[in-house]
């Protein structure tokens, strides 16, 4: 009877055994299951999840152009106010030599009494002073033997009885007119004749 009752006992471990085995599988699957739930769902965000990051991302872009925009704004206000202040350092620059010039031509003028020569000095300072004007993109608007126009042209008089071929043409200059690149900063004075 030992020998049937080690083979019951065996077959009972085995048995057993084989129930563990099993159990031991199939607690591995169901973990397995859980854990591969566990991921796809994190994986897997709810729309509201992903609409909600959606939503943060495009709020940061914003602040980020916001401040980016008035960055631009404060800095553009600056340079402008800068040009305002600093605008006109060109044109003094190209000024102050005739200034110089101004100085010594009266400074030399005290030791002379020759007329000539002060009106030689004033010649010379004009047009080197026209010089630098034409630098800065300043020009005179011609008016000599000119038709009228009312865009380079303000009339001041109307000259009658000059004959059909000064009809409509600049008779005289009253006031030299200037363009500043091309654009009039100061209309030509003139008498048209009729």
């Amino acid at each position: 009877m030992k020998e049937e009752e080690i083979k019951h006992v065996d077959e009972e471990e085995t048995l057993e055994n084989t129930e563990q085995e099993e159990e031991t599988v199939a607690s591995d699957s169901v973990a397995e299951d859980d854990t591969t739930a566990s991921e796809t769902a994190a994986e897997e965000k709810t729309p509201l999840e992903t609409a909600q990051e959606e939503i943060e991302q495009l709020k940061d872009k914003y602040l980020r152009s916001v401040a980016e925009f008035d960055n631009y704004r404060k800095r553009t206000l600056k340079e402008k106010a800068e040009l305002i202040l600093n605008g006109g350092e060109k044109a003094v620059q190209a000024i102050l030599p005739v200034i110089d010039d101004m100085e010594r031509a009266i400074e030399n003028g005290q030791k002379t009494d020759d007329p000539e020569v002060l009106r030689e000095g004033m010649d010379l300072i004009y047009h080197k002073f026209m010089k630098a004007l034409e630098s800065l993109g300043v020009k005179k608007i011609e008016t000599e033997g000119a038709d009228f126009d009312t865009d380079m042209h303000e009339a001041v008089a109307m000259v009658p009885g000059m004959g059909d071929d000064k009809k409509g043409k600049v008779i005289d200059c009253l006031q030299t007119g200037y363009q500043l690149n091309d654009k009039v900063i100061r209309h030509a004075k003139v008498a048209v004749g009729q």
